[in-house]
Formats: C-alpha cells, structure tokens, sequence
C-alpha cells in the first residue's frame, strides 16, 4: 500500500460545528469529493438555532474551539451565542467549507446498497406547512412539493446532525388552548416584545432556562417559573476579556493555550471525574454546589424549593452566576405547583391558582435520542432505523452501526457529553472517521460494519461502568433512555481517547466486492 488510489465520495450531514470540522480534515487528508447537506440557509448548528437571550455556552471559551483554530478575542470567559456562531462561520469562510455546502436541502432519505448510499433531499422552503407546531410539537410533511427532490450517492455517510436539535414539546392538557404569544426557546420569537407590563411564563429550569430566565426578568415583565425539577447550580466566574488581554493572546499564542488548557484541566480532573464516581472530585463538586445554593438564596423557603432531592451530577450541573440572583427579583415568582392544564389565558395549577400570562415560553428541552432521525434510514436488508433501534439505541464505540456500512453517527450514544467540550469529542472521532476511510481508500475493503458482538460487548462495558456515576443518582434527566440507562461514557476522558486512537479491526467485518 504505497499510494492512494481511490477518492471516496463523502456526504456530510449538517454544517454545525462537526460538519464544518469534518470537511476540513477530510480535505486535509486529501479526501476532496465532499458534499455537505445543510437543513437551513447557513452553518452554525445548535449555535444558529437557538437565539433566545443569554444563550451562551457552559464550556470555558478558549477550549470551546477547534484545536487548529483558537481564538484569541473571545469577550467572556463563558462565550455567548452570537460570538460562537460568528465563530463557526468565520472558520467555515476562513477555510472555504461553504462552497461544498447546499443550503436549504432536508435530508429526508438515506438507503445503502452493495457499497454506496443513496440519499435524497427536500428543498427546506420554509413553507408554514412544513414547519414545526409549537402547540402540537408534530411535523406536517403530508404537502411537502417533491418536485425539488435532489439524489446524491456516495461511498460513505458521516451523520453530523447533532444531539439537541428537535425541540420537545411538553404534553400538557390545553397547550392547543393557549391564546397567548407561545413558543420553544430554540425557536425563540424575537417579534413578541417583552416588556415592564408583560405577563411571561416559563415551563422548565434547565440549564437554558437559568440563561434566559434573569434576562426575561431584568426587562421589568412579571416573570412566573414553572418548576417540576430544581437543578443543581455552582458559580463560576464569568469575567471578560479585556482589549489588552485580547492583544497580548493575539500577539503571543501561548497565552490562549493556556487559556485552553485550564478549561480542559477543570472539566476533566474535575467535572468529568466527578460525575463518574471519582471520591475527592465528587465531593468537591458536591460541597461547591450546595455552598453556591446556601449563600445565593437568603430567603430559606425559597431555598428549600430550589434545592434538588437527587445527588449533584445526576443532572447535568448549570454553570451560572444570574439565575440565583434573578429568581430573587420582586418581579419574578417560582411556583412549584403542578401544572394542571394549560387555558386560554395562562397555567392553572392543582393547587386550584389560576397564572394569568401573555407570554408562554417553553423551556422543555430536546428529543435528545432522535439523532438522525426523522429522515428516513435503510441499511442492509432494507433494515429502518426504527426498526433496529425499537428496543434499544446501540452504537458500537458511539459511531458505528451493524447492518448501516459506511456510516458514521457523529456524538452518538455513549459519546462523553456530560460536562465535556463536544468541539473536543468531535475531533477525536473525526482522526476515526478518516483512519477507517483511509483504510478503504488504500482497498483494505469496499464496506464495513461493526460485528454484533463488538456492539453488545462495548455497551456492555459502558453499563458496566455506569453503576458507580452519578447519572444513576435518582432523577429523571435526558441522559436516560427508556430503560433508565444513561447514554453517556461512565469513564475518564483520557480512557476514551485513548481507547478511539486506533479501529480494533477484530471488532469490523469488511467485504470486498
């Protein structure tokens, strides 16, 4: 195997953050037959998608960037959304990622035979019939126009379509009810003005509510929290960078890394370490989260409805110094009632209150086990995704799927998401990506899928390893699927990049036509 004979055909999926990464290090190993399928009319993934206010990311912002491409005038230490987006599309620009993107194409079908795939697009026309419904949360395709249908084939699928990407609508009686202004804050309405004379509801405290809630509640507007769950919260300090600080990262490089490399220090030997069962970490991560509740909240009934009934980690912990601050403002009012129905005019609650609103905001997160899904995958044997996912999402090493050739599942299930950079994640599965295509490329094989064995045995092992984490803790979370179990890596972050360095091909069945 002296030389490269063959250039692979490669469609990406979606240009967020590991679309974008991909095609670049595709391109880097001379893999230049590329085409990137995106939804929308621009890149940017969860970044484009959610605008409401506040958004900003929980990852210390010199680690959340490519480690090819730091960035030395992040304004905050947590970054927020706009900058992060900018900062996508200025390195999608930066290295000409946008010319092999077509825009505004829905990937609506993805079949596999005898070593290629066939995928077909929809023209995403923003037609109102083909757009979400914030009071039904369904997705109406039945008048889609077919007439703009592309095909594409390809040798190989990278699935980089994100984890938190369909808003989850909560099944509440009467939500088709609600005359008011309603909607999901990944689809944010920047059109409904809130103001001092506002009415706002909010369903849901996780980490975007603590984001936007403070913000809702500095424009004057009567703010009502509507809380099942109370979340764990600690405070970081989220200082900004100042313009010489700026200067001297931009001018010495070695600075950022620095920058980057105490983030990364924080979240593994710490975060990380600590949700999955390390003693000292756990408990230090425990004391910071209870000492920030104690200090933070001086009213103790308040206290006490805030505090969670479930061990710290068990949820992913919110990194944030204003909801505290923000829920104790005159104008805002948590209610930990249960929701009885959704009315015409607000939230009644069991207690027999009636919160009158003009303003519903719903904060009740992802279909985070969707993946790919809704499109339409069929692998060998006409095999759905549905179909092989119907009693369990199982991925070999987070990425691979039996009966599914040539494809990869970008931040599949098991991928190590909890407090962790996923920029980090995506590009250690990405050197994978192209190790198993240079394979192919030097004729090693014309398809590949994992053994079934090496499917069970690997979530064996990561079930194995999940008895000792906190995900296990006692509460419901996104985390679990519906077994109970967490979709997560239970062990260190080093143990899963060390472990990703090379394909096991004893764990691969390759054909060669």
């Amino acid at each position: 195997m002296t030389q490269i004979k063959r250039n692979p055909k490669v469609v990406i999926i979606g240009a967020g953050m590991t679309g974008i990464l991909m095609t670049i290090k595709l391109r880097q190993a001379g893999i230049t037959d590329i085409v990137i399928l995106e939804k929308k009319a621009s890149v940017g993934g969860t970044w484009r998608e959610n605008t409401y206010p506040g958004a900003a990311c929980d990852v210390p912002s010199h680690m959340y960037t490519y480690s090819f491409e730091p960035n030395p005038n992040w304004s905050h230490f947590f970054a927020k959304g706009p900058e992060i987006k900018q900062y996508f599309e200025s390195v999608a620009t930066k290295y000409e990622v946008n010319k092999d993107i077509h825009f505004n194409e829905m990937v609506t079908d993805a079949s596999y035979n005898k070593g290629k795939w066939l995928i077909t697009t929809r023209a995403n026309n923003k037609d109102p019939a083909n757009t979400t419904k914030v009071n039904t949360g369904s997705v109406n395709t039945d008048n889609a126009d077919t007439s703009s249908n592309k095909t594409y084939e390809a040798d190989f699928i990278v699935c980089a379509t994100g984890i938190l990407h369909h808003p989850k609508f909560p099944d509440i009686p009467g939500i088709a009810d609600f005359k008011g202004k309603m909607f999901h804050t990944a689809e944010w309405d920047h059109s409904v003005d809130i103001n001092e004379s506002s009415r706002v509801g909010v369903i849901g405290t996780g980490s975007t509510a603590a984001q936007f809630i403070p913000e809702l509640i500095k424009t004057g507007a009567k703010v009502s929290v509507f809380q099942r769950t109370p979340q764990w919260i600690m405070h970081l300090p989220d200082f900004t960078f100042s313009s010489t600080m700026k200067k001297l990262m931009t001018r010495f490089p070695l600075i950022t890394t620095m920058h980057r490399n105490v983030g990364k220090f924080i979240l593994e030997h710490l975060f990380t370490k600590a949700v999955t069962g390390h003693f000292v970490q756990k408990h230090i991560l425990n004391f910071m989260c209870k000492a920030t509740l104690r200090f933070s909240i001086k009213d103790q009934i308040l206290r006490e409805k805030l505090r969670p009934d479930y061990q710290v980690g068990c949820k992913r912990v919110i990194i944030n110094t204003s909801f505290y601050k923000g829920i104790q403002k005159p104008n805002a009012n948590l209610v930990t009632d249960n929701i009885e129905r959704i009315t015409e005019s607000g939230i009644l609650t069991k207690d027999g209150k009636h919160h009158e609103l003009d303003v519903l905001v719903l904060s009740t997160g992802f279909n985070a086990f969707n993946f790919m899904r809704p499109m339409n995958l069929t692998g060998r044997n006409n095999l759905h995704i549905d179909e092989a996912w119907q009693h369990k999402i199982k991925a070999y090493r987070s990425m691979l799927l039996a009966n599914y050739p040539n494809f990869f599942l970008m931040l599949g299930p098991n991928t190590p998401i909890g407090n962790f950079s996923v920029i980090a994640m995506s590009e250690v599965q990405t050197e994978y990506v192209i190790k198993m295509i240079d394979k192919w490329r030097y004729n090693a094989f014309d398809e590949f899928e994992p053994k079934q064995q090496a499917i069970d045995d690997f979530n064996a092992y990561v079930k194995a390893g999940l008895k000792g984490t906190s995900w296990v803790g006692g509460c419901q979370s996104w985390y679990l699927d519906p077994d109970g179990d967490p979709i997560l890596w239970p062990y260190t972050w080093q143990r899963w990049v060390d472990e990703m360095k090379e394909p096991q091909m004893e764990h691969i069945n390759t054909t060669s036509f």
